[in-house]
């Protein structure tokens, strides 16, 4: 092989090997993750995500849930309490949901820009309310079809307050908060129809 042809060949060599290592590059860059939950593509910026405790002084973590809170009392929001909401949070969002809805999660509450504060009371409304799985605009308390239910009544602490009108789904709270969650936390009650 002369000297000339053996260039253009190394030529062609080079340009595969960058081709393929383009590709590669590319590949990596992967598609943008899932919107389903504020959970998916926090990305590595916010692994490090603070821990907020969640209690209440009407029932204890994995306790039962008084009547009073459920659709066969008042069906008013028990109060809760926070510790550890980070300095630089800007609002709270305050999901409540049962995982043992017969046919998917069903929520309950889906409230945001709350005052980063360390209380929310009982039967008030903190902040701007969304439209939960009964199709209504507030509170829905516990109310399990059968069999006991758990339900979880969730804290994010935010970065900003979100741009949403009340009234909003959950799909679109969850979409809003990506990338903005600087601390959670949580507390599980039960509750089952007599």
């Amino acid at each position: 092989m002369n000297r000339q042809a053996g260039g253009v060949v190394l030529i062609f060599l080079l340009a595969g090997i960058l081709l393929i290592s383009g590709c590669f590059e590319k590949e990596n860059t992967g598609t943008p993750v899932s919107n389903e939950s504020p959970e998916a593509g926090k990305g590595d910026e916010n692994m490090n995500i603070q821990n907020i405790k969640v209690f209440s002084n009407a029932f204890a973590a994995n306790g039962s849930i008084p009547v009073k809170y459920t659709c066969n009392g008042t069906n008013v929001n028990p109060p809760l309490e926070f510790e550890g909401i980070p300095e630089e949070a800007e609002s709270l969002v305050l999901i409540v949901d049962d995982p043992d809805a017969p046919m998917k999660t069903f929520t309950h509450w889906i409230v945001w820009n709350i005052e980063p504060v360390a209380k929310i009371e009982e039967d008030s409304i903190p902040g701007v309310e969304g439209m939960n799985d009964f199709k209504k605009i507030g509170y829905g308390g516990p109310c399990p079809p059968s069999g006991t239910h758990r339900y979880f009544f969730r804290v994010y602490a935010l970065d900003r307050q979100l741009d949403l009108k009340a009234g909003a789904g959950r799909k679109d709270l969850e979409k809003g908060m990506i990338g903005h969650i600087i601390a959670e936390g949580e507390l599980m009650g039960k509750y089952s129809k007599k």
